[in-house]
């Protein structure tokens, strides 16, 4: 597999779970992450901070850059991004990780927690896509990545939670437009998304407790799957939505066992797939 050494990647979301272990992986090549997420002082309900984050990441290997960062704020992502770029001279790949969710139907979803998806899913990623842009353009073989699934239009996937569904699908929407428009320039867009659930907090709080973790991949998995990815060239990979398990199998993984959280649970499959 290619290397991420050296290259400079910005991270929504990277305080924890998914956003967290793709940085320590690509740290592990030694590489430049910078963590913009909120979390700055421990949350009673969640574990880690951007500056735990940034001790696991130089432990991995790698140069970290912690900023607190809320997505939905466009001067305080543009500060980040210069920040990024004054302390490690460019910005190689993008990680639009961040999100928000909340699986309610439409009568049980008030209007300040669907803007808090959309703002965060889909605004968030479309306005840390066009700020980093300027400085993917320059890079060697610039990558954005999206954490979102694949378009599937099908009734069931939106029928629960179509607030939630939106927004998700908002952000896949960016990889489909942006793949298409920066194509030429050499700028890389796709989505990768998981075949289970992955135990992340969202899991342990919003989706079913310790049941749920136990039935679950750990982020390890989506953290080797983005590496394979973003060490790809950036003219010959654009515009695709990846399952995690199917990028794995054209990296040569075909055994996943030591994702699972509890190899002796059946895994439970995730939405949108």
């Amino acid at each position: 597999m290619g290397s991420l050494k050296n290259k400079t990647i910005f991270i929504t979301g990277a305080s924890r779970g998914i956003g967290l272990a793709i940085g320590k992986r690509a740290a592990a090549d030694g590489a430049n992450v910078v963590i913009a997420a909120k979390t700055a002082d421990p949350h009673p309900k969640l574990e880690g901070t951007i500056f735990t984050a940034a001790k696991e990441i130089e432990a991995a290997g790698g140069k970290a850059l912690p900023l607190v960062v809320d997505v939905r704020e466009e001067q305080a992502v543009l500060s980040a991004v210069e920040a990024a770029v004054a302390q490690f001279g460019g910005i190689d790949i993008l990680i639009n990780n961040a999100s928000a969710i909340q699986l309610s139907g439409t009568l049980a979803t008030d209007m300040k927690r669907y803007d808090l998806m959309h703002q965060i899913n889909t605004r968030g990623t479309f306005l840390c896509s066009k700020l980093c842009l300027p400085h993917l353009l320059k890079a060697e073989n610039p990558h954005v990545l999206n954490l979102s699934p694949p378009l599937n239009m099908e009734e069931r996937w939106f029928a629960p939670h179509v607030a939630y569904t939106m927004a998700k699908f908002g952000m896949s929407m960016c990889v489909l437009g942006m793949a298409g428009e920066f194509r030429d320039k050499g700028v890389a867009f796709n989505a990768l998304w998981p075949r289970t659930a992955i135990a992340t907090a969202a899991v342990a709080n919003l989706l079913g407790g310790d049941d749920m973790v136990k039935a679950s991949r750990k982020p390890e998995i989506m953290a080797d799957a983005a590496h394979w990815i973003l060490t790809r060239p950036s003219r010959e990979l654009t515009g695709q939505f990846l399952i995690d398990d199917e990028v794995l199998a054209k990296a040569g993984i075909t055994d996943l066992s030591g994702y699972a959280v509890d190899p002796s649970k059946k895994l439970m499959p995730d939405f949108f797939i």
